[in-house]
């Protein structure tokens, strides 16, 4: 159960990225009330909260109504995943955590980013969502497994709207290279769970 929680845990750290979504916030609310953050910060964490819940729970249900196998699912996530941790390793943006430029301009226009960019795509963006499927299929038929995994992801996201809620005060304490030292030794793990999805997804498929 520990080796379960560990991994969901460290997997959503990594591409959930609560510092990084921390200090994207920060940026883009710099001219918004404190009331106003605050009110950004725990709408868009639950609906980012709903959105990875519901993949969780009914991910695989929905991917297996569409004839993709585990195994597909296996593979596609690690090399998403793999990508993830490139970006992370070497600080190169893929869009699977982080906005795009074009996003970024539509954003500083809105007044309410709640829903857009923060719910979505930066704390339920693509990574997390095949994260949370990925580790509820390798749960499945253990409920306590399963709800270690929910329960890691719900810690994850608390962790998450903290940082929102902190931003200002983590980015001075850790400084730009503190939040990238961490960011690269989250992508190196990542990047080794990512080739072991990959792994257990063409064994499983039989190819080999």
């Amino acid at each position: 159960m520990l080796e379960t929680a560990a991994l969901s845990m460290a997997t959503f750290f990594a591409t959930i990225g609560p510092l990084d979504v921390a200090a994207i916030f920060a940026a883009l609310t710099v001219n918004s009330t404190r009331q106003h953050r605050r009110s950004m910060a725990v709408r868009g964490t639950l609906i980012a909260t709903f959105i990875l819940v519901l993949f969780a729970l009914v991910g695989e249900l929905v991917l297996g109504g569409l004839g993709i196998s585990l195994a597909a699912l296996r593979t596609a996530g690690g090399i998403l995943l793999l990508l993830i941790a490139i970006e992370m390793v070497f600080a190169r943006t893929t869009g699977g955590t982080s906005t795009t430029d074009e996003e970024e301009q539509e954003a500083l226009s809105k007044q309410d980013i709640s829903v857009f960019p923060i719910a979505t795509p930066l704390i339920a963006g693509p990574g997390a969502m095949g994260a949370a499927i990925l580790l509820m299929a390798d749960a499945e038929g253990d409920l306590t497994h399963q709800l270690i995994v929910l329960g890691s992801l719900l810690a994850i996201l608390l962790f998450t709207l903290t940082g929102m809620l902190l931003a200002g005060r983590i980015q001075a304490i850790l400084g730009i290279i503190g939040m990238h030292v961490i960011t690269r030794v989250m992508g190196v793990l990542l990047s080794a769970l990512a080739v072991q999805f990959i792994f257990d997804g063409v064994a499983q498929s039989g190819i080999l």
